[in-house]
């Protein structure tokens, strides 16, 4: 059996598919695509797909991922090309790697996001952002199925900065100017998601965006507690695959003259 990791974007109008969309989508991609995907044991079987800390739905995402299992070994990088065609434009497969460590979800501890917020100052977006980070807690509510939960919206931020650039990787672009949030948060339980911060934001400094706030995941995976940054956590897996060495018949095939 084979395991391949993919990455995955959600661009444009089809930030708005829910996961369980993406999902099908992805199903009838792999059919499409003829892949020799593993099946699970029982009377309903399904293809074996673990989906990794999905975004949340309405959110543009630079940086999805999931991993697959196959019955027959498959180029990842063709795999990947089979894969995209098969998706929705939106939907994207941007990258492939064979699976050679495990952990892949232990890795996604962190997340960047960039938060485009139209219609705001960059002076009241800073005063803001300011008021947030000098606060020791910042109480915010989300309702959920079991009712209202209050939970602290500022130890999870590891950094939030304001910009007054435009980034060219955010969602639903615009000449117009905006006030550009970028949050770097740590995946803990309940989770902290941008909207969180947001409602943070308005309860700290009475920030509210007079349109709704365009939301991309930029990146997500390790986070390096010493400088802030998350790495890429995929890339455990390209340097086995780089010091792997060949195997004893592969060698001396290349070796031997035409």
């Amino acid at each position: 059996m084979q395991r391949i990791r993919l990455r995955y974007t959600k661009r444009g109008r089809l930030r708005f598919t829910s996961h369980r969309d993406f999902q099908r989508a992805f199903e009838r991609a792999l059919r499409r695509a003829e892949v020799p995907m593993a099946y699970s044991a029982g009377f309903t079987p399904h293809p074996k797909v673990s989906y990794a800390n999905a975004a949340p739905t309405g959110t543009g995402s630079e940086a999805e991922y999931l991993e697959i299992a196959l019955t027959e070994p498959r180029d990842p990088e063709r795999l990947q090309g089979l894969l995209d065609e098969s998706m929705p434009a939106g939907l994207d497969i941007v990258e492939a790697v064979e699976a050679r460590t495990s952990g892949l979800a232990d890795r996604l501890t962190a997340s960047v996001w960039e938060l485009r917020l139209d219609g705001v100052g960059p002076e009241d977006a800073r005063r803001a952002v300011d008021a947030f980070n000098a606060a020791g807690t910042v109480e915010v509510q989300r309702r959920t199925k079991n009712g209202v939960r209050t939970f602290d919206a500022r130890s999870a931020v590891v950094e939030l900065e304001s910009a007054e650039t435009r980034s060219s990787q955010a969602d639903r672009p615009t000449d117009h100017p905006c006030a550009i949030l970028r949050l770097v948060v740590r995946h803990v339980t309940p989770a902290v998601r941008p909207d969180d911060v947001l409602s943070g934001l308005r309860a700290v400094a009475d920030l509210t965006p007079p349109v709704p706030v365009a939301v991309t995941r930029l990146a997500q995976g390790l986070l390096d507690e010493e400088t802030g940054t998350v790495t890429d956590p995929l890339a455990p897996d390209r340097e086995a695959a780089a010091t792997e060495p060949q195997p004893a018949g592969a060698t001396a095939a290349a070796t031997v003259p035409a």
